[in-house]
């Protein structure tokens, strides 16, 4: 084959190609063209064998008993799949608009479209509930194989080639240390490994000025599948567009002008497709609790940051997890030395991964990446997008077919940079066999880069093919096994045993809406009430309404996170305002154990003559009778009985437990039988008390505690409560009540008594029928929302008012019957936004079809790819 004319940068060598027999260029032509379809299926195949292949060695679900439920997988993701197979099968309490089963009565919408929009996760529905477990890990390696196969089109869009190579690098992709590091606990995450291929093939079909409707539906769909991960995604191909156009020799700068016109376009618009998901999560992040304060104080040491392009361990410095296999890095290491390519195409991608890389550890960009918040957690999220445009360079480096020397530069680049970091943890005993490994990937690459036998390259690809295949599952492996070894990566209980035989007993005691079945503060994981069924008080979401949050612990529940995991009620009292009928209490040390306890509570609607305003500041006890509507507490004077107090604005200062561990004893004189109840929210220790003691684990403003119950009060009247705290600890001046069971009945009668004759909740609505002449105000046992609207006798709505954080609707004179329905704020919007984009898509796709252009960006055959197979 003769060199075709180039400049002498642009000159790509020849291709000693054996010349086919008379006749045959059409059967060849055709059987290229199936190796180049059947590409990105043997990139799947590759990446996902190689996953499961590690989760086997591992021991690992579902190839072993090692459950993969750790972190937010157990406690976010799991449920939520669980409550989705819900959804989908007609058995949840609410729809997608609202659920009734968490936090008392929350909104859903942003949670679907924040973590259960990965199409993926529809898989929940064709497995049985108790297997909710098996599509979630199903979901992430789908995400995988079809982030390869997809990194395989791509790579073949930005230079022609042996679609094997192709699949072989991708697999780097799609098996990134970024994968087994943080995506494989998080499948929302996972989308995003999709993402990054999509909107690449959409940003090349803006190059070549073609498929602008095609490429506006991908876009759409990168965004409504994860829209976190999809902004990094389209962020990052924006910039590989814009090198890509600044590096494309002869093009006409109108031209790159107009391509770049088409990309903003092209990604407005199918982001306006996805509107929907936009508003909806950003209203639901706007009225949500305060994530905790972070802050990113220092960025990672240099070698460190140099080591995560190895693969190893997930070592305990936090940096961007990079790694793609060695083979990829061996030749994005010759990237710069392979003569072939211009070199304004060396400098443009270099600079771009540098920039990138770079990027990743300073804080006003990774604010840029993150969607101008730190996040809570590791950020360095965004870490696979480097990665992907890693695999470009490698494949770009590749297509250019490197003399050896040029892979020898490159091998010697890789041998320092291990001797560099040979000390850093992430290049550690797992690391070098990888790296030895690795080494047999260069001669490989020699072979497929010069001219031999057809047999010398089947070797070749054999060798190339093995090494990324156990490569890649090793890795995987080494970084799951290092990550196992954190104490926080314990795995959750969730969909097993326990979680089951409480399931089985709460869907045995129907009572919704008339009162709830809370699933207890167990916490088989975070997310009980998904988990296993009920109306609880337990939630955990980025999406908790700070109002939900506010409302339960002003009135005694306690939360996590800051908030962002609130708790189910543990006192009487607070039970009863919430309408909890049965709940589940733990054996104590025995979680897989416990025990139904049942209750007569105040129904989820009652109707008030006067809704009373609060008397200055108010304790938790006093702000519970007032919801009541009801004396129920004595609320003792504490005095000091032993160990050190020192009085302080609003309680007690206690120094701590002490050289003899005693704490600081309080007495104090309360009703005999009635029942000790304390509530000290930011108080960490024990408390010790009539009946029994308990543990709190307070934090201020982190980890707050609930009112929690102690004992019935002795004959004689005296309480004594001893609070043994780690550390200076605060003591409120009202930590202590004294409950009387009387009372509380009576008064829990008496909401009785003005309840609605009837009472339905279903989806996002809830309607009543009251008692003849309700007049006042009905309150519903339900945090007041934006989003609420409110009938009485089906007049016009209106939203409703706030009675302590709860839900309150004015019935004026006197009313009959009460409807209420729930909207997410900012969905009307977002509907709006998607209906004004889908005239310009129609339009877009019409021409195209009426035009029916050739389509430049197809690939044509690649001469050289019969000697590279």
């Amino acid at each position: 084959m003769a060199p075709t004319s180039a400049t002498p940068q642009e000159a790509v060598r020849p291709l000693e190609v054996a010349r086919p027999l008379p006749g045959s260029e059409r059967p060849a032509a055709a059987r290229g063209a199936l190796r180049r379809r059947a590409a990105p299926a043997l990139a799947a195949a590759l990446s996902m064998g190689a996953y499961c292949l590690a989760l086997a060695l591992y021991g690992g679900y579902p190839f072993g008993p090692r459950s993969r439920a750790v972190n937010d997988l157990g406690n976010q993701f799991v449920p939520f799949h669980a409550r989705l197979w819900d959804l989908l099968h007609g058995t949840a309490d609410g729809d997608l608009f609202f659920n009734w089963s968490s936090g008392y009565g929350v909104p859903f919408l942003a949670d679907f479209f924040g973590y259960l929009t990965n199409p993926f996760s529809l898989l929940v529905g064709l497995f049985p509930r108790a297997l909710a477990d098996l599509p979630v890990f199903l979901a992430t390696l789908c995400c995988i194989g079809l982030g390869a196969a997809l990194m395989t089109v791509l790579l073949g869009r930005l230079r022609p080639g042996s679609g094997l190579l192709r699949a072989l690098l991708s697999v780097g992709y799609g098996l990134c240390a970024w994968v087994p590091a943080d995506g494989s606990t998080d499948p929302m995450w996972m989308w995003g490994l999709v993402a990054l291929p999509l909107t690449g093939i959409a940003a090349d079909w803006c190059l070549r000025r073609t498929r602008w409707a095609s490429g506006t539906l991908l876009v759409a769909l990168a965004w409504a599948g994860n829209f976190y991960t999809a902004a990094m995604a389209t962020l990052a191909m924006a910039l590989v567009l814009v090198v890509r156009l600044l590096t494309a020799g002869r093009m006409p700068w109108r031209e790159r002008l107009r391509a770049l016109a088409r990309a903003a376009s092209m990604a407005l618009t199918g982001i306006l497709l996805a509107a929907p998901v936009l508003t909806v999560t950003f209203a639901a992040a706007r009225a949500a609790q305060p994530a905790p304060e972070v802050s990113y104080d220092e960025r990672p040491p240099l070698l460190a940051q140099l080591a995560q392009l190895l693969p190893g361990d997930h070592g305990p410095v936090p940096a961007p997890h990079l790694a793609i296999g060695v083979p990829g890095l061996l030749l994005v290491a010759a990237f710069p030395f392979v003569r072939a390519v211009p070199p304004r195409v060396r400098a443009g991608w270099c600079a771009l991964a540098a920039g990138v890389a770079v990027s990743f550890v300073q804080e006003p960009t990774i604010l840029l990446w993150h969607g101008f918040a730190l996040p809570n957690g590791s950020p360095y999220r965004a870490a696979f997008v480097l990665s992907g445009i890693l695999v470009m360079i490698s494949w770009l480096a590749l297509a250019h077919r490197p003399r050896p020397r040029e892979l020898a530069a490159g091998a010697a680049l890789v041998a320092l940079l291990a001797w560099l970091c040979r000390d850093q943890d992430t290049a550690g005993a797992t690391a070098w066999p990888l790296v030895a490994a690795g080494a047999l990937a260069l001669p490989a690459l020699c072979a497929l880069g010069a001219p031999g036998s057809a047999r010398t390259r089947a070797a070749a690809t054999a060798a190339l093919t093995g090494t990324v295949l156990l490569g890649s599952a090793y890795t995987a492996w080494s970084v799951t096994t290092a990550r196992s070894r954190i104490a926080w990566f314990q795995p959750k209980i969730t969909l097993s045993g326990p979680s089951l035989a409480a399931r089985d007993v709460l869907t045995a005691r129907p009572g919704w809406p008339r009162t709830r079945s809370d699933p207890g503060p167990h916490e088989f994981a975070d997310n009980d009430p998904l988990l296993v069924g009920g109306q609880g008080g337990a939630y955990y979401s980025s999406f908790v309404p700070a109002a939900t949050a506010r409302t339960l612990r002003g009135l005694g529940a306690g939360w996590y996170m800051r908030g962002r995991h609130t708790l189910s009620f543990e006192d009487p009292v607070g039970r009863a305002l919430m309408g909890v009928g049965s709940h589940l209490d733990p054996v104590p040390g025995d979680r897989a154990r416990f025990v139904v306890r049942a209750a007569r509570p105040a129904p989820l609607l009652t109707v008030r003559s006067a809704l009373p305003r609060p008397a200055g500041a108010e304790s938790v006890f006093a702000r519970q009778e007032r919801v009541l509507g009801a004396a129920v507490y004595e609320v003792p004077r504490l005095t000091p009985a032993a160990g050190a107090a020192v009085p302080e604005r609003g309680g007690w200062r206690l120094p701590g437990e002490g050289a003899d561990g005693a704490g600081t004893a309080f007495t104090a004189r309360c009703t005999p039988g009635s029942t000790v109840v304390w509530y000290a929210p930011w108080f960490s220790g024990e408390v010790s008390g009539p009946g029994g003691r308990t543990e709190g684990t307070g934090r201020r403003d982190v980890t707050a505690n609930p009112v929690r119950t102690l004992g019935p009060v002795p004959a004689d009247g005296t309480v004594t409560v001893r609070f043994s705290g780690r550390g200076p600890q605060h003591v409120p001046g009202r930590a202590v009540g004294c409950l009387s069971g009387r009372r509380l009945a009576a008064a829990v009668d008496a909401l009785r008594a003005r309840g609605p004759v009837e009472l339905a909740a279903g989806g996002h609505r809830l309607t009543a029928r009251l008692r003849p002449g309700s007049r006042g105000s009905a309150v519903l046992a339900l945090p007041a929302l934006p989003g609420w609207t409110c009938a009485v006798d089906g007049g016009a709505p209106h939203t409703p008012d706030a009675f302590a954080g709860l839900l309150a609707v004015p019935l004026g004179r006197g009313a009959e019957r009460l409807s209420c329905s729930y909207l997410p704020p900012g969905l009307p919007t977002g509907l709006a936004a998607s209906l004004a984009a889908v005239p310009a898509v129609t339009a877009a796709a019409v021409r195209g079809r009426r035009r029916r252009p050739a389509d430049p960006a197809e690939p044509p055959p690649d001469p050289g790819e019969k000697a590279c197979s």
